[in-house]
């Protein structure tokens, strides 16, 4: 009978065994990272701290700073066109993501199912979202003229006198939310459609035996299991509306008068067009933290909606 010599580390006790090796985290590990954390320091860090330096100051272009303090932030809020421009940015937002998160639910609900011509279908319903917010706002733009667009020719066609659409006060954010949703909502469709891609059938063959509608089916399991995706097309339209500007700006520069003026549109009037670099500055530093906020909301809300183990 053959015996097996084995080698003799094979032979040592655990509590003999070499150590794990362990990495000395010596400085000149550090100088790996150095470079990622000087770029952003360079391109988002100093930004900041230049703005909000600068919202301390009177600064007009042409002019040297000087020291004001917080007398920027103090004559913001007894500024009643800032003011006015935070409820519009507000109402602007909720409408922006509400409708374009019921419709495109429906829509996915809608594709979801298995009918002739499917494919083609939901084609053409993503196309608007391919184009660039610039090139959509001045389409619609055209569409929305008094007198030439084809929306008034439309209407005359049923009986329906024309519309003021962008040109008054009253229904110019209403409209500028109908292009936000014809924009955005196969974005929404697509996120809430993978979602319903991957749900388990075992749910609706026990609510079939039990003898649930669809109604039922709908608000007790799909919903329940879909949510967590709606959560993401939340947040993802909440900050695409926050930011709204390109498409606000080309359509009506914030008119009739003041009338969808948003923050945004406020902000590059103040540093842009009065050269009131300071005033500006504090806007930002207000839109920041009014970001944050809604940031941290929807964070806290993204991991409440999260599937329990």
């Amino acid at each position: 009978m053959t015996s097996t010599t084995l080698p003799a580390s094979s032979l040592t006790s655990p509590a003999q065994a070499p150590a794990a090796d362990s990495r000395d985290f010596t400085p000149r590990y550090w100088l790996f990272s150095l470079p990622a954390v000087l770029i952003v320091a360079g391109v988002i860090v100093f930004p900041w701290l230049f703005t909000l330096y600068m919202s301390t100051q009177d600064w007009k272009i042409g002019g040297g700073p000087e020291f004001v303090g917080l007398q920027n932030f103090a004559e913001l809020f007894r500024d009643a066109r800032f003011i006015e421009s935070m409820g519009h940015t507000f109402y602007y937002t909720v409408l922006a993501v509400v409708l374009p998160i019921l419709f495109g639910t429906a829509a996915a609900l809608v594709f979801h199912r298995e009918f002739p011509f499917r494919g083609l279908l939901r084609t053409i319903f993503v196309m608007p979202m391919m184009a660039t917010p610039v090139a959509v706002a001045l389409v619609w733009t055209m569409m929305f003229h008094p007198q030439l667009g084809v929306l008034n020719y439309l209407l005359s066609l049923v009986g329906i006198g024309p519309q003021a659409w962008v040109y008054s006060p009253n229904t110019v954010i209403p409209t500028l939310i109908l292009v936000e949703v014809w924009h955005w909502t196969p974005l929404v469709m697509l996120i809430v459609l993978g979602g319903l891609a991957g749900l388990p059938r075992e749910p609706y063959e026990s609510a079939l035996i039990d003898g649930a509608n669809a109604w039922h089916m709908f608000r007790h399991i799909t919903l329940p299991l879909v949510w967590p995706f709606i959560m993401v097309a939340i947040v993802i339209r909440t900050i695409d509306a926050l930011k709204a500007f390109d498409t606000i700006f080309v359509i009506t520069q914030g008119g009739p008068g003041t009338a969808s003026e948003t923050l945004n549109i406020f902000l590059y009037l103040q540093a842009f067009q009065f050269y009131k670099i300071g005033y500006a500055s504090a806007v930002v530093v207000i839109f920041f933290v009014i970001i944050i906020m809604l940031s941290l909301l929807l964070l806290y809300a993204r991991q409440k909606s999260k599937w329990n183990a």
